[in-house]
């Protein structure tokens, strides 16, 4: 499966990629005879509904042309990142300026809005964390 993983990864990335978006993540998981093919897609902003179909269509297509995944049936999950995804790289700090985090950082436990992020660094209201420090990030759901 990892084979197949990296097929549709080599496959996909491009179209993702000349459409301005990121491949976050491929995965394939057994569904009784069927597979369920997982396609992640980020970009540098917040992705509409609209942004995300035009993305499941042209993965779609791609998908179903690679003749190396043979005649085994799948289904295909299109979709961006949930709130609840761990912020990984630099990008996913930049993208969510203005919005409050929970940070691990060398085991203790910090929250605070992403205010800016320069170099390695992300800025949390004033203090400024080390993204090399950070164990665990994840935004913190608010309600307005």
């Amino acid at each position: 499966m990892k084979h197949q993983v990296e097929l549709i990864s080599n496959a996909i990335r491009p179209v993702i990629e000349a459409e301005g978006g990121y491949l976050e993540e491929v995965t394939i998981t057994p569904a009784g005879r069927r597979s369920l093919v997982t396609v992640i897609v980020d970009s540098d902003r917040h992705l509409s509904l609209d942004e995300v179909t035009g993305f499941s269509r042209q993965v779609s297509e791609v998908v179903e042309n690679l003749s190396e995944l043979g005649e085994n049936p799948f289904t295909l999950e299109v979709s961006s990142p949930g709130i609840d995804r761990p912020l990984t790289l630099l990008r996913h700090f930049k993208k969510n300026i203005g919005r409050l985090v929970n940070l691990t950082v060398k085991g203790e436990k910090i929250q605070g809005r992403i205010t800016e992020v320069k170099d390695e660094v992300i800025i949390l209201d004033t203090q400024e964390v080390a993204f090399a420090d950070i164990e665990i990030a994840r935004l913190e759901i608010e309600f307005k």
